[in-house]
């Protein structure tokens, strides 16, 4: 238990460096976050806030339990890779708050075809449900509703973990000040591109 503790009050110290989005605009001289774009490195664990071309903050994040590239089911814990975009925000999550993304998207739905995951008929009412921009339908029971959250509960012991954890079902969590940050810029439409 001594030794549990002392990595939590390790990880605690590191964390009192990181700066808060407000402090980091003031440092970069922007007063208004403009054309938004998130960019998630999964092999850096890190999430990236940009306005325009201006990296504004990096975040630390984690991610799913398999790491693989490619999601097949709701129950496979992979993070995917790809281009997505905001379809939705939830304030009421266990998880503290959530950005949702809508995956799969049709580049996800057609890889899942191919690889034979999906059946025509199935590949063909998911992409109807992408056209009339359901964010979540029948696609997320099979694969699963995929987005940013916080940590919710655990907070303070995940956050102050001084390596990365993966655990999600394949969303991308973040500490729950962060989470905070990012639901309040992030709006419906925001593209959020995630690299291996």
């Amino acid at each position: 238990m001594l030794f549990f503790t002392g990595v939590i009050l390790y990880g605690t110290l590191l964390n009192l460096r990181e700066k808060t989005l407000a402090e980091e605009m003031k440092l970069k001289n922007i007063e208004t976050l403009r054309d938004i774009k998130v960019v998630i490195i999964k092999s850096r664990y890190t999430l990236e806030l940009y306005s325009g071309d201006i990296l504004v903050k990096n975040y630390k994040a984690v991610f799913g339990k398999t790491r693989r590239r490619i999601r097949h089911s709701a129950l496979d814990k992979v993070t995917p890779t790809g281009r997505y975009y905001v379809c939705s925000k939830d304030s009421v999550t266990e998880f503290h708050r959530m950005i949702v993304l809508n995956y799969p998207n049709l580049h996800d739905l057609a890889i899942q075809l191919k690889d034979g995951y999906l059946t025509r008929e199935e590949f063909l009412e998911f992409r109807e449900e992408l056209n009339t921009n359901n964010c979540i339908g029948k696609r997320n029971i099979k694969f699963g509703t995929i987005g940013i959250h916080g940590i919710g509960y655990f907070d303070i012991v995940f956050s102050n973990l001084p390596f990365r954890f993966d655990w999600t079902n394949g969303s991308v969590a973040v500490n729950n000040d962060d989470i905070e940050e990012l639901y309040s810029v992030m709006e419906h439409g925001t593209e959020v591109i995630i690299h291996p």
